[in-house]
């Protein structure tokens, strides 16, 4: 039960950090029914407590795929009431076994609080190569710079459960692997660039979805 209770005390510090981002307005709830603009997206009227309100998060992500692993996102596009609030959450499941593969978030840093099980996870420097690395308990947080790549596993012996805070309300996500093999570029330029032979990568193609 205490540990119930000081979850939501915890994450308020977690996303406190990113509030300097904050519009000088009180708010602006998206309305998805206009398109998104480097701004944000346009103020809905008739705003309510449910605006600022989401459920989304507490149910288990689906972590029967191909990488055993589920992201439950919390972004302006499912929570309008974060909309340039320079804010945005998501919920981490990770089974037995499973991996985020390397990815970026574009927009955003991100800070990855472990509320269960065991979770390895690392990120790598731009400038140097230089690769961080750490096994995260339940408690611990780990903080991955905007832009870097970066990857989280499953270390231990049963699942694993984090929740995660961005430093704005859509960080986006372009995953390494499914960059090269999940589309139609051409065989011979992805090895090319990556220094695989044409097997390795017709294989990585017919596991991940990629023609070419």
């Amino acid at each position: 039960m205490a540990n119930a209770m000081l979850l939501p005390v915890l994450i308020s510090f977690l996303v406190l950090p990113f509030s300097a981002l904050a519009l000088t307005q009180d708010f602006c709830v998206a309305d998805l029914s206009c398109s998104d603009t480097p701004a944000g997206y346009p103020c809905k009227a008739g705003v309510g407590a449910g605006d600022f309100y989401y459920h989304g998060l507490a149910a288990a992500g689906n972590t029967s795929n191909l990488i055993k692993a589920a992201v439950t996102p919390a972004f302006v596009g499912q929570f309008p009431g974060v909309n340039g609030l320079g804010i945005s959450a998501a919920r981490l499941d990770i089974a037995m076994g499973g991996v985020v593969p390397l990815h970026t978030h574009p927009a955003a840093s991100e800070l990855l609080f472990v509320t269960e099980g065991t979770i390895l996870a690392g990120f790598i420097s731009s400038s140097s190569n230089t690769v961080y690395t750490k096994t995260l308990y339940k408690g611990d947080i780990m903080v991955f710079p905007q832009g870097l790549l970066h990857y989280q596993y499953n270390g231990g012996s049963s699942p694993a459960v984090a929740l995660v805070a961005f430093s704005g309300p859509n960080p986006g996500l372009q995953i390494t692997d499914y960059a090269l093999f999940a589309n139609n570029l051409p065989s011979a330029v992805v090895e090319k660039v990556t220094f695989l032979d044409d097997a390795q990568v017709k294989k990585l193609k017919s596991v991940l979805g990629g023609s070419g």
